[in-house]
């Protein structure tokens, strides 16, 4: 064991039998204690606490730009994959009819068994100026099967870098090329980022949350907006936080043409034009709205949750340290060892033809002739954390799972009377 891994594996404690990574993996020592020193810096001056947080926050910003493979201005936060993937889809809008072919122009391809947080944003935005929801039915979504989908009306491809509940690791960079230039490769990457090798590279949107395999918690994730694609993008959630100057009073900054610009009057609470949208101020009129910010910025409704960003700074700087290929290695051999003892006990491994590529670090098993919630209670009574879903059970280690808890799972395994 190399002295980096030796002490990444120092900065957890998590309880042996832990199985759950792939729902909320339980934090560092130092996730913990960053978000401690920011609670006690918010008990004192505010000034100060908010100056140290942005100065934590632009440290995450560059640790996410490394992971991300991209530049820092690409990155941002937002506080959750939900809110990121909302934030996706409404920055890609149908073309007008004269760019499209007709009703079907801008289509958006969604595998139908994804994780409900990737598909909601698209269905919220379907008829309401954004993209219409395409499905694609297959437990594999690889380029074979997306070029079956694919036409001129297709802009892009929303997809997990690893499925939530069969462990698929999509091939983003086959993927990607299949898509050319031209469509969007948009990627919920919670359920491998930190855990497995992801291919970043690929992605021209990605979100991830920190709550998952990056072990920071919640309330921020990450938001990649590559400059590849901005000028497919409009910033639909865009709010204050994503533009230029929004508290401007002249007009140095160009802003963009409005139906609504006029400056001809105020209204009676001396907030700009007559249901416009100026805001009179002493030293002038503030004009919105504001033109966007470059980069991920832009897509930003409001400032992140500082203390859960520098958390996630925190947590990201742990991976950078030991090296994602080193914990993905560690998360397959064990994973790979806790379904070779659920084999043993005559268990039938969901896509159990997974090869090692495929697979990031989730797994799911049933038990034949029992119960799935019977087995899964049985197993938590031998203390084992892991989750149940559409009647498997699921096994999500880090590289942090002891051996003693693969003994502990081949212990209850062996007692099927129990079970």
């Amino acid at each position: 064991m190399n002295v980096q891994i030796e002490g990444y594996l120092a900065r957890f404690s998590e309880p042996p039998g832990y199985l759950d990574f792939a729902r909320i993996g339980p934090t560092s020592h130092d996730v913990t204690t960053t978000l401690i020193e920011a609670a006690r810096l918010l008990r004192g001056d505010s000034s100060i606490a908010l100056a140290e947080l942005e100065l934590r926050a632009a440290r995450a910003r560059a640790g996410a730009a490394r992971l991300l493979r991209a530049a820092e201005h690409e990155v941002a936060f937002v506080s959750s994959t939900s809110h990121g993937l909302f934030a996706a889809a409404a920055a890609l809008q149908c073309p007008s009819p004269d760019h499209g072919s007709g009703e079907g122009a801008g289509v958006v391809l969604v595998p139908r068994g994804e994780f409900p947080s990737n598909v909601y944003p698209w269905l919220r935005f379907e008829g309401r100026g954004g993209l219409r929801v395409r499905w694609i039915d297959s437990p594999r979504i690889t380029p074979e099967v997306v070029a079956a989908h694919l036409d001129g009306d297709v802009r892009a491809l929303s997809i997990s870098a690893v499925d939530a509940l069969t462990g698929y690791r999509a091939p983003l960079g086959a993927l990607k090329e299949l898509l050319g230039p031209d469509r969007v490769l948009v990627v919920d990457a919670i359920q491998g980022l930190g855990a497995v090798p992801v291919e970043v590279d690929a992605a021209d949107l990605l979100v991830c949350g920190g709550q998952k395999w990056l072990r920071a918690g919640w309330g921020a994730a990450l938001l990649l907006v590559r400059d590849r694609v901005n000028d497919r993008l409009v910033p639909g959630l865009g709010g204050w936080s994503g533009v230029q100057d929004p508290f401007g009073t002249d007009e140095d900054v160009p802003v963009p043409d409005s139906p609504s610009r006029g400056l001809a009057a105020t209204d009676d609470l001396g907030r700009g034009p007559a249901g416009g949208d100026g805001a009179a101020h002493a030293g002038g009129t503030v004009i919105h709205p504001r033109p966007p910010l470059r980069g991920a910025i832009a897509h930003t409704l409001t400032n992140p949750d500082y203390p859960a960003v520098a958390a996630l700074g925190v947590a990201i700087d742990l991976v950078l340290g030991v090296g994602v290929a080193e914990i993905g290695h560690r998360v397959a051999e064990t994973l790979g060892t806790l379904l070779d003892t659920a084999r043993s006990a005559g268990a039938k491994v969901l896509l159990d033809d997974l090869d090692a590529a495929e697979r990031g670090g989730i797994g799911c098993f049933r038990l034949p002739g029992l119960e799935p919630a019977a087995a899964h209670a049985a197993l938590a009574g031998a203390g084992l954390v892991t989750t149940l879903r559409g009647g498997w059970i699921r096994l999500s280690p880090h590289a942090t799972t002891p051996h003693e808890t693969v003994q502990r799972l081949a212990f209850a395994l062996r007692a099927p009377l129990t079970l």
